[in-house]
């Protein structure tokens, strides 16, 4: 992994970034390298630039929608995006992270104890969970969990009037946007993702099915 001063530095490309999140930024990586070794949460690849490739990656979402303070992260897996976006939000962030997997959770949980981060862990199925759902959302998170039609169904029942998402797709972000396309209609923004690679973040609002006579 590059030095901490490095990693910091990467972060800070995208945005402002404080002491005392660094500091924070730093616990989460060493905390992740720790429980890496008894269970994958990253690609083993991807630590020596965990920075850039991941927190960097996602922090940028709170440049696309700064004024965003209630966020709902969907298989949050070793929160990312969720606890990055946590760590680096504005005043009045609070995060919500679903993820089935316990020992996941665990993780999520050891890392906000020792951050203390203004997150929560619900453990369970985001299908299951997402139902009859209370708290304010004002940004549904993924990254890297489901195709595009799959994380349209799983957030649905979080996407009441105004809510918006804010999902990390790769290059072939076309091909899923087409397929979704067939079965919903969305308003769409398109932000391209400023760590390169081709991906971009997808911000979908106004999400609703088609009828059977639209198809």
């Amino acid at each position: 992994m590059k030095g901490q001063a490095e990693g910091i530095s990467a972060v800070r490309d995208i945005l402002p970034v404080s002491r005392e999140t660094a500091e924070r930024l730093e616990t989460y990586a060493a905390l992740l390298g720790r429980w890496q070794k008894a269970m994958p949460l990253v690609a083993e690849a991807d630590l020596a630039d965990l920075y850039w490739r991941h927190f960097a990656d996602c922090a940028q979402v709170v440049t696309i929608m700064p004024e965003a303070r209630f966020w709902v992260d969907i298989g949050s897996g070793a929160g990312l995006p969720g606890l990055v976006v946590a760590m680096v939000g504005g005043a009045g962030t609070e995060v919500d992270l679903i993820e089935s997997n316990r020992r996941k959770c665990a993780f999520l949980r050891e890392v906000i104890r020792e951050t203390g981060v203004p997150a929560t862990v619900h453990e369970g199925r985001a299908e299951d969970l997402a139902r009859g759902w209370q708290k304010p959302v004002d940004v549904v998170l993924a990254r890297a969990v489901a195709p595009l039609v799959r994380l349209l169904d799983l957030a649905l029942p979080l996407m009441c009037e105004g809510v918006r998402t804010a999902f990390h797709k790769g290059r072939d972000y076309q091909r899923e946007i087409d397929e979704a396309t067939l079965s919903w209609e969305f308003d769409l923004v398109k932000h391209d993702s400023r760590i390169g690679g081709g991906g971009v973040i997808l911000e979908i609002s106004n999400l609703r099915r088609k009828t059977a006579d639209q198809g």
